[in-house]
C-alpha cells in the first residue's frame, strides 16, 4: 500500500450488520500477522463470534482454531462478499491519492475511513435520529461539543 510499491496487506473485520470492527495494515500474510489482527479485533467483541467468514488464505484456519475454536470458519465462494465490497469503497477512496506512503498512515486512513462508514450507517448512538445525509455533519457537531 504505501508508496514504495511494496505490497501491503489489509486485514478487516466487519459484523453481520456492516459495522467494521478492525483494521490492520501489514507487510506479510502470515499466520503472525494474522493472529494479531484476530486477536486485536475478538478484545474489542462484547462476545464471542459463532461464525467467521474468512478468504481462502491457507493461514487462516490454524489461526482461527487456536483462538476462536468454536466458530464456524465459512470459506465458501461469495461468503465475504461483504467484506471485499466493504473494501472496494476503500480502494475506490485511496485510488486518487496514488497510494499512502508509510504503514502508520495506511492504518490510520483506514481506521479513519470505517470510523466514517460506521458513522454514516448510524453504528454509533451519534446523530442516530438525523437522516443520513446530514448524520456525519451532525455527529461532527456534537463530537465538537464534548471536545
Amino acid at each position: 500500500m504505501p508508496g514504495d510499491g511494496v505490497r501491503r496487506y489489509v486485514y478487516r473485520a466487519v459484523d453481520q450488520r456492516g459495522q467494521v470492527i478492525d483494521v490492520l495494515v501489514s507487510a506479510r500474510r502470515d499466520a503472525d500477522a494474522a493472529r494479531r489482527f484476530f486477536r486485536r479485533a475478538l478484545s474489542t467483541l462484547k462476545v464471542t463470534p459463532i461464525e467467521v467468514v474468512i478468504d481462502a488464505a491457507a493461514v487462516y484456519p490454524a489461526v482461527l482454531d487456536e483462538l476462536v475454536p468454536q466458530a464456524w470458519h465459512h470459506v465458501e465462494r461469495h461468503a465475504n462478499n461483504r467484506v471485499e465490497a466493504d473494501h472496494s469503497h476503500l480502494k475506490h477512496r485511496l485510488r486518487p491519492m496514488r497510494g499512502l506512503q508509510t504503514d502508520r498512515t495506511a492504518q490510520v486512513i483506514i481506521a479513519g475511513h470505517a470510523f466514517m462508514q460506521n458513522l454514516r450507517r448510524g453504528h454509533y448512538e451519534i446523530a442516530i435520529d438525523t437522516p443520513q445525509a446530514r448524520r456525519v455533519a451532525a455527529a461532527f457537531a456534537e463530537l465538537a461539543k464534548a471536545v
